[in-house]
């Protein structure tokens, strides 16, 4: 377990010094380039800024995540269940991939406002489509022997999708999962850039704006340090109910 923790480690710490050489040896002005020190000082001094505008994104990213989770796990169900709406879904779900948030978010901003609503609204477009499209595949993959076997003891189209092809395609939604996991901080971040009076976008906007780099990445680690949380808990999550299932 040491050798695997220093294995993790060494990578970041190697980084944060070619950061550090490059800062010294390129002797760059700290409205450009902060030090990792000097961001971790402002990390420090400004825990408390940096908290409370973590929380309102997190819990922008929870909203999203579940309502695009959710949505996504029905909508997949439906089509699964509906070959004809399935072929007239798709093409738009994919067609909603082809266009970019960043052209979507000033609208979301204009129909929800400033607030939650705009952040959760893109967090869902880009969680939406992966969960929903795992989901799908998986549940189209079922094995036709074990859907067959279900048909012979007399069951439902409903109950073969509950009892039989959901549990069978539960790897593919966690896969899903695993990538919305990824992809909501990312979502919110961008309504957050375009309209936002809170959060970690609109807290690097404002740093930009004052020229406190430091500030800026300070809120940048968070982020990712925020993301990587997210991705390692979702994994744990998904791992766990995998094994469930097998019965181990």
């Amino acid at each position: 377990m040491q050798l695997i923790s220093l294995r993790s480690i060494l990578p970041l710490l190697l980084g944060l010094g070619l950061w550090q050489v490059a800062v010294i040896a390129l002797n760059m002005p700290s409205f450009i380039l902060p030090g990792p020190v000097a961001v971790a000082e402002e990390l420090w001094q400004s825990r408390a800024l940096l908290a409370y505008h973590t929380a309102i994104t997190v819990s922008e990213i929870a909203l999203g995540l579940m309502l695009g989770t959710a949505l996504g796990w029905l909508s997949a169900i439906f089509l699964a269940l509906s070959p004809a709406a399935a072929r007239s879904v798709r093409p738009l779900l994919v067609f909603s991939q082809a266009i970019p948030v960043f052209a979507l978010a000033p609208i979301f901003t204009l129909w929800f406002g400033y607030g939650l609503g705009s952040k959760i609204a893109v967090a869902l477009l880009i969680i939406y489509f992966p969960v929903t499209s795992a989901f799908f595949d998986a549940l189209i993959t079922t094995p036709p022997a074990w859907i067959a076997q279900a048909r012979i003891m007399g069951a439902s189209e409903i109950q073969i999708m509950r009892r039989v092809r959901i549990p069978a395609a539960l790897p593919g939604l966690l896969t899903g999962l695993r990538l919305a996991a990824v992809y909501a901080p990312i979502g919110v971040i961008i309504g957050e850039w375009v309209g936002a009076s809170q959060g970690l976008g609109y807290l690097m906007l404002l740093a930009n704006g004052r020229a406190k780099i430091d500030l800026m990445f300070a809120a940048v680690i968070v982020i990712a340090t925020l993301t990587i949380t997210l991705h390692l808990v979702v994994d744990a999550i998904a791992d766990r109910l995998i094994m469930r299932g097998r019965g181990k």
